[in-house]
């Protein structure tokens, strides 16, 4: 099955140009992204909608399937300053394309970080019912305590592995998984209208074993086939772990043919395709390298199109080898 793709810019984010870029110098990446007073660099929350191009007969429409969800508008208004947020959210981005948010049928997040699931639920507003409340302290991600469903018939796809490490609140950061955006989809009670539940775990299989430490330049044993999962029709996801491990990218074909691949925090923009432009934040700095190393093989071998989630200007890139046995991003202008 092929989709229509729509971009959706859900809004700014500001993050501290150390933590973006680990162990490399300021010296070093300043003088390809420039950083406000406060060592601040400029990134977007990006999001894809996908549209089948064939209807669903089932829903006698295309199915609609949401891509990431961003921050949204749940922070207060200290942690809103902070991160430089502007107000946009996946809400409003979807909203502008025309699609009524009743009409999104599946989300699919890389992983539970606030930047990328807190969209999936909101504020409610005056005169609204809240879907879920949030009662023990610790619970609300600000001062939101009365949440409702962003897209309320959309089912959540992430990896068990993801889920559980977002439950434990396993991460280097104290305050990135909010229980606000994840209790209220593992509640019974708040099942999607037709029964199902809100939350589809999916368990892909790992690029390399657990009790196994691979060196700076091996390859997955595995093809990628075997390591893919189709979660819906024409979509896949498959691992790409070290920001977390559990993190996933998803995978599908677009209506020109084109192998679509959204491309998580392993390399969240286009600065970071050098082998050692880790982020501060990921669980395990060594294999987020050796992801990036594999990925921009399958990605340059295969013809991938990416799409990187917090790149501020053309987030479509495909992936080129150099002479020096690296790669290099080429912006693709016609995705």
């Amino acid at each position: 099955m092929q989709y229509k793709v729509t971009l959706l810019r859900a809004g700014r984010f500001l993050l501290d140009g150390g933590g973006m870029f680990g162990l490399i110098p300021k010296v070093v990446w300043e003088r390809s992204i420039g950083c406000d007073d406060k060592n601040r660099i400029e990134l977007s929350h990006n999001c894809l909608l996908l549209e089948s191009v064939e209807p669903d007969q089932m829903l006698g429409r295309p199915r609609r399937v949401l891509i990431e969800a961003g921050t949204g508008d749940k922070l207060d208004e200290k942690m809103s300053k902070i991160f430089g947020l502007d107000g946009r959210t996946v809400e409003t981005a979807v909203t502008k394309t025309g699609v009524d948010l009743m009409e999104i049928d599946h989300a699919i997040v890389t992983h539970l970080h606030f930047d990328h699931a807190g969209g999936l639920t909101r504020r409610a507003r005056d005169g609204e019912t809240a879907d879920w409340t949030a009662t023990k302290p610790g619970a609300a991600s600000g001062d939101c305590t009365d949440i409702k469903f962003t897209f309320p018939n959309a089912e959540l796809i992430v990896q068990t592995r993801e889920w559980k490490d977002a439950r434990n609140n396993d991460s280097v950061m104290t305050r990135t998984y909010y229980r606000d955006h994840l209790l209220p989809f593992e509640d019974e009670s708040l099942t999607l209208p037709d029964g199902r539940p809100r939350l589809r775990l999916v368990d892909a299989k790992r690029p390399f074993p657990m009790n196994r430490k691979p060196s700076r330049e091996d390859m997955p044993k595995a093809p990628l086939e075997e390591r893919m999962t189709e979660v819906l029709p024409g979509v896949h996801v498959f691992l790409t772990p070290g920001h977390t491990w559990g993190q996933q990218a998803v995978v599908f074909t677009d209506d020109k043919g084109q192998t679509i691949v959204f491309t998580p925090d392993v390399m969240p923009t286009t600065h970071h395709v050098g082998q050692a432009y880790s982020l501060s934040y990921d669980v395990e700095a060594y294999t987020s390298m050796i992801t990036k190393g594999w990925f921009l093989h399958e990605a340059a071998e295969r013809g991938w199109v990416l799409c990187l989630d917090h790149e501020p200007g053309n987030p479509f890139q495909r992936v080129q080898r150099t002479e020096k046995g690296w790669y290099e991003l080429i912006p693709e202008s016609g995705a």
